[in-house]
């Protein structure tokens, strides 16, 4: 309790002094809406927000959970072989260091269905990092544990699946936790990209809607669905890694008191 509070403490110091700024300089809610009119509009416009959000959040973990499988799958495919490392290595490096914007627009050009398109475009945000996470937690591997696997003439398989994994394993969840804001970011940025309009969209479409028609508070209120999706999935991913990590890794054991005693 005391963490949570001290970690709430500054955001709702900001807050205040947002409020309290608002109304002593008397600033029109259509240059900067106070937080309790964007709490208001939130609450007002809650039913077609909440489907937006609720498509927004299918696409980032679509892409997330797209990023998982081949991340994980691809690198334990380096792991075993060099050789497709080597090959395939440039390939994601590519992905990688391409602007997402750049790229957005000849997806869906070439895609013809727009969830697929912004699937793609959020998979290819989210999945380097969990790949190159994972490929240097497998690598991670004690040497003196991979002398031994070799000496009791442990196959490829079995040295990845009770030496590499356990090994990689916080190495990934870092990743996630680093994909799952960015499934969240190409998932805006490629609506925002496709300027799709209609009910089957996520809440970037939203917020150009509400710019177009200078609803500034509805923006805000769009935007604070982004902002409060993308700290639930750190949460729930930073979650995650204590309940795996929590009983045998340092980094998630409990931190000693290490003031100075009198």
């Amino acid at each position: 309790m005391r963490r949570a509070a001290t970690a709430l403490a500054v955001p709702l110091v900001l807050l205040l002094a947002w409020e309290l700024l608002v109304h002593a300089a008397r600033i029109p809610h259509y240059v900067l809406p106070a937080p309790s009119l964007v709490l208001a509009t939130l609450w007002a416009n809650l039913g077609s927000l909440m489907l937006s959000w609720w498509f927004t959040v299918k696409i980032t973990f679509g892409a997330l959970a797209l990023s998982a499988v081949l991340g994980v799958g691809l690198a334990a495919l380096f792991a075993l072989s060099p050789w497709v490392e080597r090959l395939l290595l440039p390939v994601a490096i590519v992905l990688q260091v391409t602007p997402i914007v750049a790229i957005a627009p000849l997806i869906l050009i070439y895609v013809d269905s727009t969830t697929a398109a912004l699937l793609i475009c959020a998979w290819i945000v989210a999945f380097f990092p969990i790949l190159s996470n994972t490929v240097i937690g497998l690598r991670s591997a004690d040497a003196n544990l991979k002398d031994l696997f070799t000496l009791y003439r442990a196959s490829r398989l079995q040295r990845l699946r009770l030496l590499l994994v356990p090994t990689a394993l916080p190495y990934f969840l870092a990743g996630l936790k680093i994909a799952g804001g960015l499934s969240l970011i190409g998932a805006v940025v490629a609506e925002f990209t496709a300027g799709a309009a209609g009910r089957e969209t996520g809440l970037a479409s939203r917020i150009l809607e509400a710019s177009f028609r200078t609803e500034v508070p509805k923006m805000f209120a769009a935007l604070l669905l982004v902002s409060l999706t993308g700290i639930a999935i750190f949460l729930l991913f930073n979650a995650l890694g204590r309940r795996l990590l929590g009983r045998w890794h340092d980094s998630e054991s409990p931190q000693p008191d290490r003031r100075p005693s009198p």
